[in-house]
């Protein structure tokens, strides 16, 4: 594997899909390899999702050599798999900065191209809007195509199968490539995964498929192989249930070998003129290309940085527990404990944690797909049963699910802990993922308990406290990332008064009350002010956004002049209103100044860079409090003065 910024025969003539218009299969074949070698030269120092996109560049190089792109609309699901998309389509340099600060998103996203036709950052939105693309140049006379490429795992979501149910009845001309890797993030699981796995194992339907298939088009015999094809589908797989897309309305075709591109531009050159809707199911293999990723397809979904020579992976030698390690080990010790608790996830085994759980004790562990409305219901259903369900939730995931949030769980008063992975910046993600709005959008909800642990211990005590819980939803959100290194597993289980903060240092004129992990860095600016200056603020940390510490609030409205809340998420309607409420309509109302994440989308950076920009470091915060401080100068020089 050569190093950064070698010379590309075929993909340094590539500046537009126009450039490939022309190529031969052979060329088009070499072109394929030098993506992938591109996509690992610069992946390996710029971390990124690349098993996904190794594994879909021959279709993404077939979409563009087919299809007259952008007149003609890709849609992809989820954005993962889009790097070659990104590379072909004017970004092939800016690619080096796919996923930093002022550089290109990891996604497709409007505002960046023409040729992202729609932004994806979540899954199963594809068929939906392909279709919304379609319906549109119908009505406008256009005879502009629109195609969904949509991943295995991502068919499973409920909006993804609200499409198809439409898509298929409408009888627009519209394809869905369905990319068939059988993997999401981790191994996909489900009814539908196992039809999909019927319909491209059976042995009888590829036998006689593989006789047929290239005979499709022939001129007078068309029709004939045509009805050849569906009566061998029909007859072979339809009693594993083959037929359930042509059951929808589609027209069904494959599976292909969707890593040959030949077969790949052959058969959408055929479907590009076909009327209807189509679905085309292709086999794909995650990571295609590079052994490593082959290999270890749930690890190298997003690697982290490597050596592309070896596929050694850098390791962190960073020693504190990361978020998302506490909760799952600290959900198997409540397992072991009592034989209610049980842990759901919508397809985000590893990334949350739960994988832990699923190991020791798979029987109590629920992997349900990419199905967050689902997997809330069906935690409501478990707890109406008698269960102590863990449904843990990526925080920017978890709007999706935000009606049964409140009609399944909150408004029925069932004991759900809802956990909530990735709140506040995640960071390189950019805004589709960060975990902004959850206290905002979930503190309307009455009956709620939303708690945010300043540091692993809290997560700890807050999870078992939530355990014991009799109604609920009960919300924990944390960051991202690692913790605050403190000793969690050596403090046995105690619980925390809901409702109920803490003062965190003693302070003067000015109450600072923050939530999450953000008290620690307000903790450490108060010191290091008093240090310098004698003075310093008083820090409380609240630990439940709602219900709010009645007590604390009165205490910081008789004692203090001046209130500043500190919070990771937006400032609109997070804690900073909840205390600004309580301001408004106390005896002694105080100003508030709110620190967090501002009322706008936050693009992708690294973690620190965009705490930068929102103010959520520890230089911003000292700043804050200076900016305080003189206040209270000001005010005390005009008592002086009168």
């Amino acid at each position: 594997m050569a190093d950064g910024n070698m010379a590309y025969k075929f993909l340094d003539k590539v500046n537009s899909p126009a450039d490939i218009k022309n190529f031969s299969i052979d060329e088009l074949r070499e072109l394929c390899a030098e993506i992938r070698h591109y996509m690992i030269e610069c992946c390996s120092v710029n971390p990124g999702h690349l098993g996904s996109s190794l594994g879909a560049v021959e279709l993404m190089v077939g979409m563009h050599y087919v299809y007259d792109t952008p007149d003609d609309k890709l849609v992809f699901d989820v954005g993962h798999q889009a790097y070659a998309h990104k590379i072909m389509t004017g970004r092939r340099e800016a690619f080096r900065k796919n996923r930093m600060k002022d550089g290109i998103s990891g996604f497709p996203k409007r505002s960046e191209s023409e040729y992202d036709a729609f932004g994806a950052g979540h899954s199963s939105t594809s068929i939906s809007a392909a279709l919304g693309f379609a319906e549109a140049a119908k009505q406008l006379g256009l005879p502009h195509k629109a195609v969904a490429l949509i991943g295995d795992g991502s068919l499973t979501g409920g909006l993804a199968l609200e499409g198809l149910n439409n898509a298929g009845v409408s009888k627009t001309d519209v394809l869905v490539i369905l990319n068939d890797n059988n993997i999401s993030i981790d191994k996909n699981i489900g009814g539908l995964h196992e039809y999909l796995l019927k319909i491209t194992t059976d042995p009888r339907y590829n036998d006689a498929k593989k006789r047929v298939w290239d005979r499709l088009g022939d001129g007078w015999v068309r029709k004939r192989v045509q009805r050849l094809v569906s009566t061998t589908k029909s007859h072979l797989v339809s009693n594993s249930g083959g037929d359930l897309f042509q059951a929808m309305g589609f027209r069904y075709f494959g599976p292909v070998d969707g890593n040959d591109i030949a077969q790949v531009v052959e058969t959408l050159k055929k479907l590009r003129n076909m009327n209807g809707p189509l679905l085309l199911h292709a086999m794909t293999t995650k990571g295609k290309g590079y052994a490593p990723a082959e290999a270890n397809q749930t690890v190298w979904h997003a690697p982290g940085i490597f050596d592309p020579e070896t596929g050694m992976r850098q390791k962190s030698d960073k020693g504190d527990s990361r978020y998302q390690d506490v909760f799952g080990e600290v959900l198997l010790e409540l397992a072991r404990m009592d034989d209610k608790v049980v842990g759901i996830t919508p397809a985000m085994a590893s990334g949350c944690g739960m994988n832990i759980l699923a190991k020791e004790m798979p029987e109590r562990f629920y992997d349900v797909g990419i199905e967050e409305e689902h997997a809330v219901t069906f935690s409501a259903g478990l707890a109406a049963g008698g269960m102590k369900p863990f449904c843990n939730i990526y925080s920017s995931f978890s709007h999706r699910a935000f009606d049964q949030i409140f009609h399944d769980v909150a408004l029925q008063g069932l004991p759900v802990t809802l956990c909530l992975d990735r709140s506040g910046i995640v960071g390189e993600d950019g805004a589709t993922h960060h975990g902004c709005y959850d206290m905002a959008v979930y503190r309307a909800l009455p009956g709620v308990v939303i708690a945010a642990p300043k540091d692993e211990t809290e997560l700890k005590m807050m999870m078992y406290t939530a355990s014991l819980s009799k109604e609920g939803p009960f919300i924990i959100r944390y960051p991202r990332g690692y913790g605050e290194g403190t000793d969690w597993k050596a403090q046995e289980f105690r619980t925390m008064e809901v409702g109920k903060g803490e003062l965190l240092m003693e302070g003067a004129d000015v109450a600072v009350i923050v939530a999450g992990p953000s008290a620690n860095r307000a903790l450490e600016c108060a010191q290091k002010m008093r240090e310098e200056t004698g003075w310093n603020p008083a820090i409380y940390n609240i630990r439940y956004i709602k219900p709010l510490d009645q007590d604390l609030m009165r205490e910081v409205s008789s004692k203090y002049s001046r209130v500043v809340t500190i919070e990771d998420g937006t400032v609109v309607g997070g804690l900073y209103g909840a205390v600004a409420e309580y301001m408004s309509a106390c005896d002694r109302p105080l100003p508030v100044r709110a620190v967090g994440i501002p009322d706008r989308y936050i693009s992708q950076g690294t973690q620190e860079e965009l705490k930068e920009e929102c103010g959520l470091t520890n230089n911003e915060i000292y700043a804050v409090f200076a900016a305080e401080s003189k206040k209270i100068c000001k005010k005390d020089e005009k008592v002086l003065e009168n």
